[in-house]
């Protein structure tokens, strides 16, 4: 009896080894020789691998798969939330913005202050024809009345400030630079000087310094090198905030009473060729 059973399980050993040898072998002539005809016993192996692969496979790709829900879902959520705090951002700069115009309309008024530059459209240019003799004098660009230009519209290149429209044709325009020796316009100006403004008029142009003069601001007020000059928006011509140059230097007038300031300008004005007209909105 015991006999028996030693037998059965030494056959049943030996049909596992045949089976795993078989396997095997099928695999490496498998691999080995993948365009062959498979035999009825490989094409049995075969499915069963891949059926007992799909079944262990199953419930991992499943859970992979729900997991990988989730992981989006918890994202999902992350970019809401992001986007609802924009949303609220946006409405607290919405507000600020309102109260920022409601407080500049009240300096404008409070200065006299008759426009800024967020008052205008920008209407950009190119340079058709400059008069040799007359250099520093005037430029001429392709835009004009064609395009909503008219006389006195405040020209500048970035916002740099460099002279204002004086005539006009139907697609083209005269511009008077703020280099021209017959400056008929005084131009108001301020200076940053500390927690304050000076204010001042731009007085003339040395072309052979290239420098600017600035008068009117008294002895007792201390400009330093390099502060930044620009416009007030004081009358109808200049908007507030336009760049035109920097202090280089600071001298008295011949009485000792004030200062009277040198300026340059960042701009080459020997070599202009595109230029902005502001055009103000209506």
């Amino acid at each position: 009896m015991y006999r028996k059973k030693q037998n059965k399980k030494r056959k049943t050993i030996f049909i596992i080894i045949v089976l795993i040898i078989c396997v095997i072998i099928g695999v490496i002539v498998n691999i080995v020789i993948p365009n062959r005809n498979l035999t009825i016993f490989e094409k049995t192996i075969k499915d069963s691998v891949l059926t007992v692969q799909k079944i262990i496979s199953f419930p991992v790709d499943f859970i992979t798969n729900k997991v990988n829900v989730n992981k989006e879902k918890n994202e999902m959520y992350e970019k809401y939330k992001e986007l609802e705090e924009k949303v609220k951002e946006n409405e607290k700069y919405k507000i600020e913005n309102e109260e920022l115009k409601k407080q500049l309309e009240d300096m404008k008024e409070l200065l006299n202050i008759n426009e800024t530059i967020a008052d205008y459209t920008y209407v950009n240019a190119n340079v058709i024809n400059r008069n040799i003799d007359y250099w520093s004098d005037t430029i001429t660009i392709n835009k004009g009345e064609h395009d909503g230009i008219t006389k006195d519209m405040p020209v500048v290149i970035g916002n740099n400030l460099i002279g204002k429209i004086i005539s006009t044709t139907t697609f083209n325009s005269t511009v008077r630079l703020i280099t021209a020796t017959d400056v008929v316009d005084k131009i108001s100006i301020k200076i940053k000087s500390q927690d304050t403004y000076v204010y001042g008029i731009l007085n003339g142009y040395s072309e052979e310094n290239n420098t600017y003069t600035i008068e009117g601001i008294s002895q007792t007020i201390k400009i330093e090198n390099g502060s930044i000059v620009t416009t007030t928006g004081m009358g109808d011509i200049f908007p507030a905030g336009i760049i035109i140059g920097k202090i280089t230097g600071v001298n008295t007038d011949n009485f000792d009473l004030s200062n009277v300031l040198e300026m340059q300008s960042d701009i080459n004005f020997d070599n202009i060729n595109y230029v902005t007209v502001l055009r103000r909105n209506i």
